[in-house]
C-alpha cells in the first residue's frame, strides 16, 4: 500500500525489484515502440511498454487525461480511448495527427526547410518568435522537435516559449513523415480533444482504465501547466473514480534527488493498492538546466501508483 513518505536508496531497490519481479510474472502483452512523435520533457517513451503492462486487459475504454507527447498511448495502441490535454496547441497537434496527417506532415516539412536554407539559429528563432506571438500547434510540433533537449519550457508569466535551439539537426522531413503515418494508425481508435483533466476523468465508467501522468511539482515548474497544477485535487479525481469502479494508473515522482531534496507528496492512505517503481536515469531537466555536465547525482525514480 502506497503512503506519501520520502523514500531512500533501499526503498528505491526494492522497488525496482519488485517492479522486475512482476513483470517476469505478466504476460509480454505490450511490445516497446520508441519512435517518437513529440520531444517532450518527461515523455514515457522509453519505459512505456512496462507502463502499460499492468493495465487490466478486460478494459472497456483507456483515458489518458494528461496526454502530453503520447508515449504510453502509442505503444498502447488501444481500439478505443479518449485522449485529452489542456494545452491548446498540443492538441491542434493532436487534432491534426487524427483528422488530417497530410497537415501535420506539411507543418513540418515547411519549417525544417526553412531552418535547413538559412541560418539555423536565426531561422529557429523566427519560429519561436511566430509561436509566441500568437500559440499555435504548427510552430509547437516544429519547436518541440528542434529545441534543445526537447525541454519545451514556458513563463508562467505570459506563456512565452524560451528554449534555445539545440545543436542537432532536427530529423528530414521524410523520415518524420513515415513516423506520423504509424503514429496515425497506433491512435486510430482514440478521440482527441482539448479538455482539463477533471472533465475527461468525470466521463469514466466502470472498466474503464485512466493513465495519469501530470506535470511533477518539485521537478518540472518551468513546462506548461505545471504552475498551477494541484496534486491534491488530482487525487480527488482519482477517489472519485475508483468508487465508480475506474481503474486508475498514475505516473508520480518516486525519489528525486536534487542536492539532499526528497519528493514529500500528498498522497492519501489507502488510495492505491499497489505501487512500482520504474527508474528513468539521470533527468532530462536537470540535464538542461547544468548545460550538459553530470548529472549522476540527479536521478529520478518514478512511482506507478495503481488503485486495482
Amino acid at each position: 500500500m502506497a503512503s506519501g513518505r520520502p523514500r531512500g536508496n533501499d526503498d528505491i531497490r526494492k522497488g525496482v525489484l519488485m517492479q522486475k519481479t512482476l513483470f517476469k510474472a505478466m504476460p509480454a502483452t505490450v511490445k516497446p515502440f520508441k519512435k517518437q512523435l513529440l520531444k517532450w520533457i518527461g515523455n514515457k517513451q522509453r519505459f512505456a511498454h512496462e507502463i502499460s503492462s499492468v493495465f487490466p486487459q478486460d478494459m472497456r475504454r483507456y483515458y489518458e487525461p494528461f496526454l502530453g507527447s503520447g508515449g504510453v498511448l502509442a505503444t498502447l495502441s488501444p481500439s478505443l480511448a479518449t485522449a485529452s490535454d489542456a494545452f491548446v496547441p498540443l492538441m491542434e497537434i493532436w487534432t491534426a495527427l487524427h483528422d488530417s496527417p497530410m497537415v501535420l506532415k506539411r507543418w513540418y516539412a515547411d519549417r525544417w526547410e526553412k531552418l535547413s536554407s538559412g541560418d539555423k539559429v536565426e531561422e529557429y528563432e523566427r519560429i519561436k518568435a511566430s509561436y509566441n506571438q500568437s500559440p499555435n500547434g504548427a510552430d509547437l510540433l516544429f519547436l518541440c522537435r528542434s529545441c534543445y533537449g526537447g525541454v519545451v519550457r514556458f513563463r508562467k508569466a505570459d506563456g512565452y516559449m524560451s528554449t534555445p535551439c539545440g545543436p542537432h539537426n532536427p530529423i528530414h522531413p521524410d523520415k518524420f513523415g513515415k513516423r506520423v503515418d504509424e503514429w496515425h494508425l497506433r491512435t486510430a481508435g482514440t478521440e482527441f480533444r482539448t479538455a482539463d483533466y477533471r472533465e475527461t476523468m468525470a466521463e469514466a465508467r466502470e472498466g474503464d482504465v485512466i493513465y495519469c501522468d501530470p506535470p511533477y511539482a518539485h521537478s518540472q515548474a518551468i513546462l506548461y501547466g505545471a504552475q498551477d497544477f494541484s496534486l491534491s485535487s488530482l487525487m480527488e479525481s482519482i477517489m472519485e473514480c475508483k468508487s465508480r469502479g475506474v481503474r486508475v494508473a498514475l505516473s508520480i515522482d518516486g525519489k528525486k534527488r536534487s542536492g539532499q531534496h526528497l519528493c514529500e507528496l500528498p498522497i492519501p492512505e489507502g488510495l492505491f493498492e499497489r505501487e512500482i517503481f520504474v527508474n528513468c536515469g539521470a533527468s532530462m531537466l536537470k540535464r538542461f538546466q547544468m548545460e550538459g555536465k553530470n548529472c549522476d547525482d540527479h536521478h529520478v525514480a518514478d512511482r506507478l501508483l495503481l488503485t486495482y
